[in-house]
C-alpha cells in the first residue's frame, strides 16, 4: 500500500492521455498526496469553478457509460486540486458525470497542488480538444485563460513596459490553440453579448433549425452595443423572425457608437431586406444555353434576357394598341 501511495503516475496534462493505469489506492483521511492515482468518492469532488465548458449527456458520455459499466470502472484518471471545501475537478468532467450515470460511487483521479490562475490555465489546456467546442465555451475560456496568463506575467521591475504582459499572453493563447491574435479577441467579445444572442451563436455550430441562429462574425459586431440595446434587439429580432447581416450588425454598431440608436433604429434596421432574403428567379442553364455563345459572363447573359424581355413587352404593348384602333 505504501509503494503504491508513493508511485509517480503523471507529471503533465499532455501526459494524461494514454499513459498505462496506474495503481489505484484508496484515500485515507487527511493524506498529503504525492503525484499519485487514488480513488476518489465523486461526492467529494466540485466542478471547476464558472466552468466554461458545457457538460453534455450526449451520445459520447453514454457511449463512456457503456464502457464504464462493461469494465466496471474508468481507466483514465481525472485531474483534480484541493480546496476548502473538499477537491475541484480541472480536467474530467464528462467522466465524473459518466461515472456517477454508471452507477460508480468513486473515480481514480491525480491530486495536484495548484493556485487559482494555474488550475484555470490548466482547465482549459485540458478541454480544448473536445469533440466539438462551441462558441460561447472558447469565449469564456479565452477570457479567463488569457486574464489568467495576464496575472502570471505582471512584473515587478522597470525592465518591460506596461503593455508587455498582455502581448505576450494574446500571442500564447492563439499559438496554444493555433488561432490569430485577432480571433482569439474576437471570441472574447462574444463574452459581452447576452445570453439570447449568444446562443444564437451556438446554434449556429450545432445547426439547430428548430432554434434561432446567427453567424460569428454580426455577432461580434453586436458584441459592442450596449446590454440595453441589445435586450432591445432581441425583442425585434424574435418579433421579426430574422437575425441582422453583418452590413446590419456593423450599421448598429456604429450608430450605438455615436449615441444614435435606439429601438426605432433597430427595428427600421432590421426591417431591411437582406440581399440573400430577396427572390430568386433562376433560369437552368441547358435551356438558355444555345442563345449565347459559350464561357458568355453571367451578368451579359442576365442583361439580354432582360433587354429581350422589354422588347416583347413593348412589341405586346404596340400590338394591344394596334388592335384597339382597329376595333373603333
Amino acid at each position: 500500500m505504501e509503494a503504491a501511495k508513493k508511485q509517480t503516475a503523471i507529471q503533465t496534462l499532455d501526459d494524461l492521455f494514454g499513459i498505462p493505469s496506474a495503481p489505484v489506492v484508496e484515500v485515507p483521511e487527511g493524506t498529503a498526496f504525492a503525484e499519485s492515482v487514488v480513488s476518489m468518492p465523486i461526492a467529494k469532488i466540485r466542478d471547476f469553478a464558472n466552468h466554461p465548458f458545457r457538460v453534455r449527456n450526449d451520445d459520447i458520455t453514454q457511449e463512456l457509460v457503456r464502457d464504464i459499466q462493461k469494465a466496471g470502472r474508468i481507466e483514465t484518471p481525472a485531474i483534480v486540486r484541493p480546496v476548502p471545501d473538499g477537491y475541484e475537478m480541472i480536467s474530467g468532467h464528462r467522466r465524473k458525470l459518466a461515472c456517477s450515470l454508471a452507477g460508480l460511487e468513486a473515480m481514480p483521479v491525480i491530486v495536484r497542488e495548484m493556485t487559482d490562475d494555474e488550475a484555470v490555465i490548466a482547465m482549459v489546456s485540458a478541454n480544448r480538444q473536445r469533440e466539438q467546442v462551441l462558441p460561447s465555451e472558447k469565449a469564456f475560456a479565452y477570457k479567463m485563460w488569457l486574464e489568467a496568463l495576464n496575472r502570471q506575467g505582471q512584473r515587478v521591475d522597470l525592465t518591460s513596459a506596461p503593455m508587455e504582459p498582455r502581448l505576450r499572453s494574446n500571442a500564447e493563447v492563439a499559438e496554444k490553440v493555433g488561432e490569430s491574435v485577432a480571433q482569439i479577441k474576437r471570441y472574447i467579445r462574444l463574452t459581452e453579448l447576452i445570453p439570447g444572442i449568444l446562443e444564437m451563436v451556438d446554434n449556429a455550430v450545432l445547426d439547430d433549425k428548430t432554434k434561432p441562429q446567427m453567424a460569428f462574425q454580426p455577432a461580434v459586431a453586436l458584441s459592442y452595443l450596449p446590454k440595453e440595446q441589445q435586450n432591445d434587439l432581441l425583442l425585434t429580432m424574435e418579433s421579426e423572425d430574422k437575425t441582422p447581416s453583418l452590413t446590419q450588425a456593423l450599421t448598429m454598431k456604429q450608430l450605438a457608437a455615436e449615441g444614435t440608436l435606439d429601438m426605432d433604429g433597430i427595428f427600421n434596421i432590421m426591417r431591411e431586406e437582406k440581399p440573400n432574403q430577396k427572390e430568386q428567379f433562376k433560369i437552368p442553364q441547358e435551356r438558355i444555353a444555345r442563345f449565347f455563345e459559350p464561357n458568355t459572363p453571367r451578368q451579359k447573359i442576365e442583361d439580354t434576357i432582360v433587354k429581350a424581355l422589354e422588347l416583347l413587352r413593348q412589341r405586346e404593348r404596340q400590338r394591344a394598341e394596334r388592335e384597339r384602333d382597329e376595333g373603333r
